[in-house]
Formats: structure tokens, C-alpha cells, sequence
């Protein structure tokens, strides 16, 4: 998704330049993450010229396939993201000495598709579980050394080396 300088002063004086395009971010499923796929994503919004700077503020939505975290089914999560970019058109703005996200521009084209990608992959959830029936029962429940334990099922279960000692507990109980 790209922007000339003079398409967005042209419009951006009198009212906000409004854009809404799709745009192709399937470079994402590549990456070292989780995205199994993602299709392409919806960004509409709108940018307003202010003197030296232009601010983008965008929503990003579409659908991107996750892995379950416990059954590593494809699970599907759309998403819908509020984002605001601040560009600078500066000659005495130098980017690293300043603590705030204004990116300096570079030439007469604004690019906007690595911003939309990179608030993508801050938006991706750290796990998700999937809600199909058939997913969660063929799901492993006990493997070695380790056991899937839900909140619904809490037997007490006795660990067989203290078994003389629950024994012992047993006769105070009656003595008394």
C-alpha cells in the first residue's frame, strides 16, 4: 500500500485523505511465527497532513490460521487491529535519538504494507485453542511423566509412597 507525497497533500488540506485497499501480507506465513496462513488483510482509515508530519491512523482486519496450543489443529482467529503511524517529512529529524514511533520518509513514496505487517505479527495471539469437538477428544491426555489435569475433574489421588502414612492419619481419626 503505497502513497506519493503529493497525493496526500493534495487531499489532506481541506479534509483527511481516506484509503481503503486490501493488501497482500501472505509473506507473513514465511516468517519464524505461528501464522499457518493469513489471508489478505482489509486496511481502511484515514491520513492528515500537519505540517511536517502526516499521521496514518488504519484498522486492519482479516483471518490468519493459528495452531492449537494443545491439539495443534488449524484453529482460525480473525482479528481486527486499530493502528496509528506518524511520518515525518523533517530534515532535522534524526530517528534514533528520538523515543517516539515517527518514521522518517524517504523520498516521495510513503509505503505503508511493513507497518500493517509489523502491528500483524504484535497482534498475533501468544496461544489459542481450538473449539471442535472432535479435536479436543483425539487431543493426548496423559503421556509420559505428565497428565492433563481439567478443572472439572479433581479426584484426590495419593501418591503411593505416602499410603502408610494416610493409613496412619486414619488411626488417630479412630482413637479419638
Amino acid at each position: 500500500m503505497k502513497f506519493t507525497l503529493g497525493q496526500i497533500r493534495n487531499n489532506a488540506y481541506s479534509e483527511p485523505f481516506t484509503f481503503d485497499d486490501w493488501v497482500n501480507v501472505s509473506e507473513l506465513e514465511t516468517m519464524n511465527n505461528d501464522i499457518r496462513e493469513i489471508d489478505s488483510a482489509h486496511v481502511y482509515g484515514t491520513a492528515f497532513d500537519q505540517g511536517n508530519e502526516i499521521v496514518f491512523s488504519f484498522t486492519i482486519s482479516g483471518k490468519m490460521i493459528l495452531p492449537c496450543a494443545r491439539t495443534l489443529v488449524d484453529v482460525p482467529y480473525p482479528f481486527e487491529i486499530k493502528a496509528t503511524e506518524i511520518f515525518s517529512e523533517s530534515t532535522y529529524y534524526d530517528g534514533e535519538e528520538s523515543e517516539d514511533e515517527i518514521h522518517p520518509i524517504d523520498g516521495e513514496v510513503l509505503d505503508l504494507t511493513p507497518f500493517i505487517k509489523e502491528n500483524i505479527l504484535l497482534e498475533v495471539p501468544y496461544r489459542v485453542f481450538s473449539d471442535d469437538e472432535e479435536a479436543k477428544r483425539n487431543a493426548p491426555v496423559k503421556g509420559n511423566d505428565w497428565e492433563f489435569i481439567s478443572e472439572e475433574k479433581t479426584e484426590k489421588k495419593i501418591d503411593p509412597r505416602l499410603k502408610k502414612l494416610e493409613s496412619l492419619l486414619e488411626d488417630n481419626e479412630k482413637e479419638k
